[in-house]
């Protein structure tokens, strides 16, 4: 019970993080992108977490790693890698799944077997138009040491669907 609630109380924290970073970026882009005209809504996604909720007749601690919530009609972003698009997806509450999705593309390989494998030639080739670091602390991060983000997402159509595509222009990393 205190591990629970300290850890609710951290994620608390961090929720509240994201909501003053969210609000600090809407009010820059409001003063500098003129017009500037906010969409439906903001998504606050957060993966790696445990939270309370009823399923199958039962109250239970779920644990979401390398997953999120995809509850129906629940906005959540579930992003490739650093050179492939992302998306903002809408839940659609499979209770099979304890109504989640997966969380991003997931890597084929380690850090380790990345940094062997690629050089930092393969890094600028595969995030060619994207604005990201392109150096050999990051090439463990390469968009080949991720899974193609297009199967990710058909495997899992009946957990959730897409609302927006988003092309990846910036990556921010380390």
């Amino acid at each position: 019970d205190d591990y629970v609630e300290a850890m609710t109380w951290a994620q608390d924290y961090a929720a509240e993080n994201r909501r003053a970073m969210m609000d600090a970026v809407l009010r820059v882009m409001r003063e500098e992108l003129r017009p500037f005209q906010l969409g439906e809504v903001a998504v606050n996604c957060h993966h790696n977490y445990c939270t309370r909720e009823q399923h199958f007749g039962e109250e239970l601690i779920v644990t979401r790693k390398g997953a999120v919530s995809a509850k129906a009609g629940e906005l959540g972003i579930i992003p490739g890698s650093m050179g492939a698009r992302s998306y903002i997806v809408r839940g659609l509450g499979n209770p099979e799944s304890v109504e989640s999705c997966s969380h991003g593309a997931g890597r084929v390989m380690s850090r380790t077997a990345a940094q062997k494998r690629f050089t930092v030639e393969d890094h600028i080739a595969a995030t060619e138009g994207v604005e990201c670091r392109k150096d050999k602390d990051v090439i463990d991060e390469t968009p080949a040491a991720y899974k193609d983000i297009d199967a990710v997402m058909a495997a899992q159509r009946d957990l959730v669907e897409v609302a927006y595509t988003l092309k990846q222009v910036v990556c921010v990393k380390g």
